[in-house]
């Protein structure tokens, strides 16, 4: 075969590798735009069920709990039932929970479905990323890990945007639009076309070669390997993967307890990184925006389009990581991105002490307001390019085969649930203590990240899988030496 056919090849096998994963990632895209279609409904639920601002922080955030719910039983159900059916099983659920969302009438009623909704979400939060790291080439899954990400802020973007369009087209999110429904109910309506697409998509992507492998199905996953990656010798890698997999299936929730409060202090690694990533308060923007300019002085119109500018960066930037998190590493661009975010929040912490006046007048003087924007959007900027994919990335990769598919459903489930404290607290925390607290604890958050990357997260770039055994273990018995030291009499 000349050089020009094994290139030919390579891209072909390329191409291949990256329409899988983007075929995966789309349960991103469902995460995103369940993440943020609320956005636009928040005041109209408020109204609508006569809430208060601690019950609509509770009602936007419940679906996290169905999220880490999800998160925690995805794992042990893709292991039984395989990657794709568990795929179809989250799609189901978003339809289900979007259409009965749009036509809820009760407390309960909007109580449940969002809470559905977010099972199957929290489900395909965690295979997506799962399902990309087992089928793709190490040098090239950093990058479509990152996919993930770029799914999830292309959710965010289509939710904002469907959310403007359907509010300007009825000219308010509560008044009718279509059938009799108000617009933002139809804003939870149009989640049902992503899903559709997503289970279609889950229909025409191979199984993941781990799971046949644990099925004895090995003539099946080497067929795979060899199609859709390349692999040069598919049947010596089902070996490795036999081997990874027979550790794994004996895998349990005994084998990441350690003596750092119960947990292993790599575990505990993986679980502040998901606690940082939520605590920087990223999802106070994406949920609550259209909200937060309109409590000082933007309108309605400048409110949602605001937004909309917001979500169109997310999506730019995040391609930043997928073009460096392969080339710089995880670690380099968690560092770059605390001292971003840091600098972003600090500028809006700033401009939102400057507001001025009392109840619904509230406004942001000039140039607070445009400060406050640039801050957010700074901020934005530097979670798109490193903490939002990175963190993702970091959590498939960090753990040895013997554990990580247990310690990726704890540290998954604590990014969950420290999403719900965030965005369950924000609409009575503004109220009680203003924005720019909030945003100080904020960029005090991402100030910390900065300094717990620098002391305990390594690279990971550029090994296989089945290679990080031994770098985890090697990882591992540092930790424990260290902690043996501590405990030797006069150290």
């Amino acid at each position: 075969m000349s050089d020009i056919q094994r290139r030919d090849v390579a891209e072909q096998h390329t191409a291949k590798v990256i329409g899988v994963s983007v075929a995966a990632a789309v349960g991103g895209f469902l995460f995103g735009f369940d993440s943020s279609v609320i956005n636009g409904a928040v005041n109209s639920i408020e109204d609508n069920f006569k809430l208060g601002s601690l019950f609509t922080g509770f009602a936007v955030a419940i679906a996290l709990l169905g999220c880490a719910l999800g998160a925690w039983f995805a794992g042990r159900l893709a292991d039984v039932w395989g990657r794709k059916r568990v795929m179809l099983l989250g799609s189901a659920l978003f339809i289900i929970s979007s259409i009965g969302t749009g036509f809820t009438q009760t407390i309960p009623d909007l109580l449940i479905w969002r809470v559905l909704g977010g099972i199957g979400i929290g489900i395909a939060s965690v295979i997506a990323p799962a399902y990309i790291s087992e089928i793709a080439p190490a040098r090239y899954r950093g990058s479509l890990a990152s996919m993930q990400q770029l799914a999830i802020t292309l959710g965010i973007f289509a939710a904002l945007l469907s959310d403007t369009l359907l509010q300007d087209a009825a000219g308010g999110p509560e008044q009718n639009l279509w059938w009799g429904l108000e617009a933002w109910r139809w804003m939870f309506l149009v989640g049902v076309v992503p899903a559709i697409v997503y289970g279609l998509l889950a229909l025409t992507i191979p199984e993941s070669p781990r799971y046949l492998v644990g099925r004895n199905r090995d003539d099946e996953a080497a067929r795979i390997l060899q199609e859709v990656t390349g692999e040069e010798n598919p049947l010596e890698r089902v070996k490795e993967i036999k081997l990874t997999v027979k550790r794994e299936a004996r895998s349990s929730i005994r084998d990441i307890t350690g003596p750092s409060f119960g947990l292993h202090p790599l575990v505990w690694v993986g679980i502040w990184l998901a606690v940082f990533q939520q605590f920087v308060g990223i999802n106070a923007i994406f949920y609550y925006s259209t909200t937060l300019w309109e409590s000082v002085g933007f309108s309605t119109s400048e409110s949602f389009k605001t937004s909309v500018i917001t979500a169109v960066i997310n999506v730019a930037m995040t391609f930043v990581a997928i073009l460096f998190v392969d080339r710089i590493g995880r670690r380099k661009l968690l560092l770059a991105g605390s001292i971003g975010m840091f600098i972003g929040l600090l500028l809006a912490c700033i401009a939102f002490t400057q507001q001025i006046g009392e109840g619904e007048d509230i406004t942001l003087p000039d140039p607070w307001g445009v400060i406050a924007l640039i801050g957010a959007n700074l901020f934005v900027i530097a979670f798109a390019a490193t903490w939002g994919p990175v963190m993702w990335v970091m959590l498939g990769e960090m753990f040895p085969n013997s554990i990580r598919g247990v310690a990726l459903g704890v540290c998954t489930a604590a990014n969950w649930i420290a999403n719900f404290t965030i965005s369950m607290l924000f609409p009575q925390m503004t109220k009680l203590v203003g924005l720019g607290w909030i945003y100080g604890f904020f960029a005090f958050c991402a100030a910390a990240s900065f300094f717990y990357v620098l002391r305990k997260v390594r690279e990971t770039k550029g090994l296989e899988l089945e290679d990080m055994d031994s770098e985890a273990a090697s990882r591992l018995s540092e930790l424990e030496a260290m902690r043996a030291a501590k405990s030797q009499p006069g150290s």
